[in-house]
């Protein structure tokens, strides 16, 4: 089955680059979805809660504005339902192979062609886009005898809903982004919670509330009037990119995190222990307005030692205490810097991705890896944010791409030299060197092993889509 373009994954990433095609008068590729449903991340995280932390007139594609969100912030079911929109609108269903999973890729040198091995057939590509998104391996910690638990476990991209919580006891290993939202939905239910934080957060409140019928009427009738809405969210975001590397900026995002918590959270000694040693922005700021009550509630406990071991029917904590438990979350995360780890991709002269990144997973844009022609990443190595919307990343990606690919008609290959993927990245870790990030205080998913940057991106995202406006075609071999 072969194909100018085969794109992997339907979440905004793929779907973004499948539009892009179809609006460019492209129809000749694929979109290769492993589970029968588009969505990405926001078909797999269903658990309790489930919401964007980035405003819904933000989180959206800005060629396809919607003027009939519910909230300020979206929730899973209404991110999914407006990803299906989209399939629907941009005609993308007739390229979607559904229950079709990526085993691996190979570069064909001869024939300067991508096979891409499924499940299934075997699909052969000019052109290699991978949208997989760097949120989809969920990350279980190796505790010491986990495997010998006798209960329920499961991760919260994983939810168990056929497992009810009510009455149980409960145990939550991580307090990241996932868990602030499905522990205030499961403390209610659940006999006795416990909640098991290895650091915390700053967590601001969160200005969420239904969005108001005169404001659909006004996006309806005034279009300009949403996207100057669009713009002023857009502003504020990016303003935090101030302290990337001033942590004085940061002391009034701090100050304010520091109120929030002094007015949920009574106890003095609770707050010194739920009040972060790093720098704002070392982590991912979360905002939530009803995580810190959860805690207090009287069947609900917050342990702030550290796990032990696991145990049968219990999690044992360093300080010794032992918290019989039937059922335990993972809200830790996933593999984002090692998400490649395990991959079969194979460039050209058999270089397999593994070896072209020992040193560390870096890309040229974050989109294109010397050795590997005709390939291409969408939210590749340093796209990653912290402080805004990665659709936006994702569109200037998308756009970047689609030049790519344009390079193509008339040629065979297109592949960065190696040399303007050096220096990009040179220039990547000269701007995260004192960024807060790195200088913070804490470790993130934003570092490798090392401690060194692959993936945040460490400017603004002005300058992410003033570099990616315009293809620089002396960055290519073009064959």
């Amino acid at each position: 089955m072969s194909h100018k373009v085969v794109i992997v994954g339907t979440g905004f990433s793929g779907l973004g680059m499948a539009i892009a095609l179809k609006r460019a008068g492209e129809h000749d590729f694929v979109v290769l979805e492993k589970a029968g449903e588009v969505g990405g991340t926001w078909r797999e995280n269903t658990y309790p809660g489930a919401a964007c932390d980035i405003m819904s007139l933000l989180y959206s594609y800005s060629f396809e504005p919607r003027t009939t969100w519910s909230r300020m912030y979206p929730r899973q079911e209404e991110l999914l339902d407006y990803i299906r929109h989209c399939v629907s609108k941009y005609g993308i269903a007739d390229h979607i192979r559904y229950d079709t999973e990526v085993l691996g890729a190979e570069y064909d040198d001869a024939g300067q062609v991508w096979h891409v091995t499924t499940n299934g057939p075997t699909y052969t590509g000019r052109a290699l886009v991978t949208g997989m998104g760097p949120l989809h391996q969920p990350n279980i910690p190796d505790l010491p005898g986990l495997e010998t638990f006798e209960g329920v476990t499961f991760h919260s991209a994983q939810w168990r809903h056929d497992h009810d919580l009510r009455g149980k006891r409960v145990a939550v290993i991580g307090t990241g982004a996932s868990a602030i939202q499905f522990v205030p939905q499961i403390a209610g239910k659940a006999g006795h919670l416990t909640v098991f934080q290895r650091t915390p957060a700053w967590i601001l409140p969160k200005p969420d509330r239904p969005v108001a019928g005169f404001e659909r009427r006004l996006w309806e009738r005034v279009p300009a009037a949403q996207k100057l809405y669009r713009a002023g969210i857009y502003l504020a975001q990016e303003s935090a990119v101030l302290g990337f590397k001033n942590p004085r900026v940061m002391r009034a995002g701090e100050a304010l995190a520091r109120r929030h918590l002094r007015r949920q959270i009574p106890d003095p000694a609770m707050r010194a222990r739920l009040t972060p040693k790093y720098t704002m922005g070392c982590k991912r700021t979360l905002v939530s307005s009803d995580y810190y009550p959860a805690l207090v509630r009287p069947n609900v406990t917050v342990d702030f030692s550290g796990i032990k071991e696991i145990r049968e029917n219990a999690v044992v904590s360093h300080d010794g205490t032992v918290h019989e438990v039937d059922t335990i979350i993972f809200g830790t995360g996933f593999h984002v810097v090692d998400a490649m780890e395990n991959a079969r991709l194979t460039g050209a002269d058999g270089v397999k991705i593994q070896d072209a990144w020992r040193d560390g997973v870096e890309a040229h844009m974050g989109v294109a890896v010397k050795g590997f022609p005709n390939l291409f990443l969408i939210l590749g190595p340093n796209s990653g944010l912290g402080h805004n919307s990665m659709i936006f990343m994702i569109e200037a990606q998308v756009r970047y791409v689609l030049q790519a690919l344009k390079l193509l008609d008339g040629r065979t290959r297109v592949a960065v030299r190696p040399g303007a993927q050096d220096r990009f990245n040179a220039w990547v870790q000269r701007r995260s060197a004192g960024a807060v990030w790195v200088s913070g205080g804490c470790t993130s998913w934003y570092l490798d092993a090392s401690g060194t940057n692959r993936a945040a991106w460490p400017a603004s995202t002005l300058n992410y889509w003033i570099r990616t406006r315009r293809i620089r075609k002396a960055d290519f071999e073009l064959t």
